[in-house]
């Protein structure tokens, strides 16, 4: 049996499968038909796959794919064919093999009794007698399609969909609030169709946009900010100033040098959900410019490499400050923007983080 040139990345897919099929202990498998035969109901599967593992025989009927999301998971399993028995009396296993498999397909796929395995090393065979589960990460590919998700313009669209979960937005009204082109809006909502993170509702002419499982999506971008590196700060020393005494003078100071800041990190979480007793530092975004410069020198700030009470993380892109909240004065990063930049941080941060998550969040 040959399988023409434009299947020719499938049968790769369905060769890796047989190679990891084949490396589990006390198990024989062997490539039975290419383009399997056609089922009763018509159902024809990619390949088909002998496999013999704990003194029982198997036929793994294979549907072989390149990346595989919810929609597409749902597609393949209506196609399958629910037979459990070959015409040679083998027990019939239904299996899925691809490239890549998002986490909420490998989800779909295990709850209807399913096999999948995917060349990010995940395979998962749920044979009688010969149960089999090795989970791996998600391949690169499907990580990458989620990731770029969090980056420019697109990460501003998702910040204003979690700031508002249980809202039904518009392209327009999301394009208006994250300060992106409706390009940007429609890119990133199709990706999260896709993911299955969006409801849509008809509302006349206009198609209104939900969330769903917003604790989900923030969770995977806190997943991709995990990944980054740290960022960098600019380090001052701002003297003659106890610790409380930080965010009032740098409130009052920044709004008289009419600089565009944020303050983000623990002294934000505090602001919003105190937890800790005392906060040795003050950290923020802020515009880069002469009024920063004038903001820095009214503060006395010296640079310095330790001993820092004052970091600023500059900025050029308005985008940074999008989503500020005025809090006593002072202007905040929102509660989400601070408990991603918690999660890149050292010491208590972490446990800051899930305190602001619990109190203010609630996602």
């Amino acid at each position: 049996h040959r399988m023409t040139s434009s299947s020719a990345p499938e049968m790769q897919i369905v060769e890796s499968l047989l190679n990891a099929l084949q490396a589990l202990p006390g198990a024989h498998a062997a490539l039975r038909f290419i383009e399997g035969p056609s089922t009763p109901s018509g159902y024809r599967p990619d390949a088909e796959i002998s496999l013999e593992m704990g003194g029982r025989q198997y036929a793994l009927r294979v549907e072989a794919k390149r990346d595989l999301f919810p929609r597409d998971a749902r597609e393949v399993l209506w196609r399958m064919d629910r037979s459990t028995s070959a015409h040679d009396g083998l027990a019939i296993l239904r299996m899925v093999a691809a490239d890549s498999l998002s986490p909420g397909a490998k989800d779909l796929l295990k709850a209807e009794g399913v096999g999948y395995f995917d060349r990010g090393g995940s395979l998962y065979l749920p044979a009688p007698g010969a149960y089999v589960y090795i989970d791996k990460p998600p391949p690169k590919s499907i990580a990458k399609a989620i990731g770029s998700l969090f980056t420019g313009r697109r990460a501003q669209v998702i910040h204003a969909l979690l700031l508002h979960p249980r809202e039904w937005l518009t392209g327009k009204e999301l394009a208006e609030r994250a300060q992106a082109s409706p390009a940007t809006v429609s890119q990133v909502m199709t990706e999260l169709e896709r993911l299955e993170f969006i409801a849509l509702s008809d509302q006349g002419v206009h198609k209104g946009r939900q969330l769903q499982e917003p604790g989900r999506l923030l969770d995977q971008w806190a997943e991709y900010v995990k990944a980054l590196k740290p960022p960098v700060f600019h380090r001052y020393f701002l003297p003659s100033l106890h610790a409380e005494q930080l965010l009032e003078t740098v409130t009052r100071v920044f709004a008289a040098n009419e600089v565009a800041y944020a303050v983000s990190f623990e002294a934000a979480a505090q602001a919003y959900a105190p937890f800790l007793s005392s906060l040795s530092q003050v950290k923020c975004r802020a515009m880069s410019g002469s009024a920063l410069e004038a903001g820095l020198a009214a503060l006395n700030a010296r640079v310095v490499e330790e001993g820092a009470n004052f970091s600023v993380l500059e900025t050029k892109s308005p985008g940074d400050l999008l989503f500020r909240e005025q809090h006593q004065g002072t202007w905040l990063a929102s509660p989400i923007q601070v408990y991603l930049d918690l999660l890149r941080s050292e010491g208590r941060a972490k446990e800051l983080a899930q305190n602001l998550r619990r109190e203010r969040i609630s996602l």
